[in-house]
């Protein structure tokens, strides 16, 4: 086999493929097939998907969406979670960022995997920079960035030779203002044909002449049938900590979930997770039976930070939980600069992030899962905090 490739956007050669249809036979393999399609109508108007199926796991990309994953499915079993939002994905159009006080984001969150960044990744607050002027400048800062509601410019989709063979979809966005920040999003999604997994290799880049700071967190979300009552979060950590009063009630149980509860108050932590001497490391949320998990996978040299978010509410008010991996904690952004945690990229410098998500339908699956855990926090023992600790919450 040789490799191919189909390129779907590109803005500086004027090329947009409004739908493509590759096939079991046109990939030359078996069971695999990629799609490009439009959707129309309501909030998802607009929107770009790339539909990719490896024969056993099959998953959606949205390049309208900063790129991120909205939905998937392994062996029958729904990878994601249902959102209140009633006919997403949400074209960025209908997000105002700064509604409800900068909580719009909320508006178009629906996604499996959707990152936070790059400018900011946390809570909404207010921000002091040099304006076009150089003198200091308040701006408002809203939740969780906006790259995951910019377009990207370009996309392309690979195949790659191998045993077995690699589907991958690149794409480019651009992050950028004049007087402020400018970063370039390079990622490269991927899965291996027949594979339980998806890998994200992601690059970020400081577009500008002068150096720049910059956060990036991973917002990994799941709900049934991964969630449900009983269902544990298992990770190698150092300390533990909850992140304000309402989560401060549920630190017995932080590891553990509720089923569906309606009224339910969303409760937060913050980990410093524990990883393997090349700084490899993984979380798993997995079933109370332990006969099924999901596993996010992270290196620590990248991605230093881990926080546990926990929505058990009732399901049509969202019942989910995010695993976030990420390089510092999504607070006020000049909190995370206080405590020494946001990352500065020198100009034309990158950092580059490697993220890979699992899937397992099995009992003995998700034992090497757990095994591989506990290896990793025979290192030291865990350290829970029962009140928020002030270098973490801000």
């Amino acid at each position: 086999m040789t490799a191919k490739s189909w390129v779907l956007t590109d803005r500086s050669k004027g090329i947009w493929v409004e739908e493509l249809e590759l096939t079991a036979e046109d990939l030359g393999c078996a069971g695999a097939s990629v799609r490009k399609r439009v959707l129309r109508g309501g909030l998802s108007d607009g929107v770009d998907v790339i539909e990719v199926d490896n024969g056993q796991f099959s998953f959606t990309i949205l390049p309208t969406r900063g790129m991120g994953i909205w939905r998937g499915r392994y062996r029958g079993l729904d990878i994601g979670w249902q959102s209140p939002i009633s006919g997403g994905p949400v074209h960025p159009g209908f997000v105002n960022l700064q509604d409800r006080g900068g909580l719009g984001w909320l508006t178009g969150f629906d996604e499996l995997i959707v990152r936070c960044g790059l400018d900011s990744n946390g809570a909404p607050s207010t921000d002091v920079v040099a304006d076009n002027m150089g003198n200091p400048s308040e701006v408002e800062v809203t939740l969780h960035g906006r790259i995951a509601n910019i377009p990207a410019n370009r996309v392309e989709i690979q195949l790659l030779p191998g045993d077995p063979p690699t589907i991958a979809v690149l794409g480019e966005v651009d992050e950028a203002a004049l007087f402020y920040p400018g970063f370039r999003l390079s990622t490269c999604i991927s899965t291996d044909v027949g594979a339980n997994a998806i890998s994200i290799d992601d690059s970020v880049t400081n577009l500008k002449g002068t150096e720049a700071e910059f956060e990036l967190l991973y917002h990994c979300n799941f709900g049934p049938p991964f969630l449900q009552q009983g269902t544990v979060l298992k990770l190698p950590a150092r300390l533990i900590a909850p992140r304000d009063a309402r989560a401060v009630e549920g630190i017995d149980t932080y590891a553990e979930y509720l089923g569906p509860t309606a009224g339910y108050i969303e409760q937060a932590y913050w980990y410093e997770p524990l990883a393997a001497p090349d700084g490899a490391t993984l979380a798993l949320l997995r079933t109370a039976e332990g006969d099924r998990g999901v596993v996010v996978r992270y290196n620590t040299d990248q991605l230093p930070c881990f926080t546990q978010w926990k929505n058990t509410a009732a399901m049509e008010d969202g019942y989910v939980t995010g695993l976030e991996p990420g390089t510092d904690y999504p607070n006020a952004k000049s909190f995370e600069r206080a405590q020494g945690r946001l990352r500065r990229l020198a100009p034309g410098a990158s950092h580059e992030v490697g993220l890979r998500l699992e899937v397992h339908d099995n009992a003995a699956g998700v034992q090497a899962i757990e095994a591989e855990i506990t290896e990793i926090q025979h290192q030291t023992g865990l350290e829970v905090h029962r009140q928020p600790l002030p270098r973490l919450s801000g």
